[in-house]
Formats: structure tokens, C-alpha cells, sequence
């Protein structure tokens, strides 16, 4: 597993607790790397992630509702919210990463963390974003 993969992973166990507990994203970030070594390497973007996450979250979350017709974020699972989340940060702040790269990855983390549905769906809404953010 590649550094990139394993630190999408790693921001999204983070993302999931933060959203669950509540706590400060430093608060977190610290909790995590203390329970899981992970990926040497993938530190690094994980952080990057999730504090990118955390500091436009209401930027993305207004994308992804746009983005996601007849689904509420509030009714998505944490999971798929979360990974859709990482993928509209990575659309449309990090032009590093190509756009099928990114669609490939929240679709492998949904289905890995996800229920038997949520790699369609996170593929349909995270389609649309990037859609979206090319007509600008």
C-alpha cells in the first residue's frame, strides 16, 4: 500500500473519530498516532488530510449537498460522508492528484469501510463534484 493510500486511510479512521467525539482536531490527530503506528510514510499526508478537511468542512459539506441529489448529508453514513469529504478536499485543493486518482481511492476506501452501496454512491457524488469544479 502506497504512502498517499495508507495516509487516506489513516485521515479517515482520524475523521470518523473527530466526528464522533467531537474533540479538537489536534486532540485527535495526537490520539491516533499514539493507538496506530500505520504507514511510515503516510503520516505526513493523513495530517495534511485531515486538517484540510477540518478547516473547509463547510466549504465541502455545501459541494457535496449541491452534489448529492435526494440525500441529506446528515442522513449518509459517517463513513461514506467522511470519505466523500476527503475526495471534495483532494478535488479541489490538491491539483497533485488527478481526478481519476482520487475518485479510485474514495471508492476503494468506501467499499473497505463502507456498506455493499457505498462505492456507487461515493463514485455518483464525488463524479459530480469534480464535474462541478471543472465548469469553474
Amino acid at each position: 500500500m502506497g504512502a498517499r493510500t495508507s495516509g487516506r486511510e489513516a485521515a479517515l479512521q482520524m475523521l470518523f473519530a473527530l466526528e464522533a467525539s467531537g474533540d479538537a482536531v489536534e486532540t485527535v490527530i495526537a490520539r491516533y498516532w499514539r493507538a496506530f503506528e500505520g504507514h511510515p510514510g503516510s503520516r505526513g499526508y493523513a495530517e495534511q488530510l485531515v486538517r484540510g478537511v477540518a478547516e473547509h468542512l463547510v466549504e465541502l459539506d455545501a459541494k457535496l449537498r449541491a452534489a448529492s441529489h435526494n440525500w441529506r448529508l446528515e442522513r449518509m453514513t459517517r463513513v461514506d460522508r467522511n470519505v466523500l469529504r476527503l475526495g471534495a478536499w483532494e478535488l479541489s485543493h490538491n491539483a497533485a492528484v488527478p481526478r481519476p486518482v482520487v475518485l479510485d481511492e474514495a471508492v476503494e476506501l468506501a467499499k473497505s469501510f463502507g456498506t455493499l452501496d457505498s462505492g456507487a454512491f461515493v463514485n455518483g457524488v464525488l463524479d459530480r463534484v469534480a464535474d462541478e469544479l471543472s465548469r469553474r
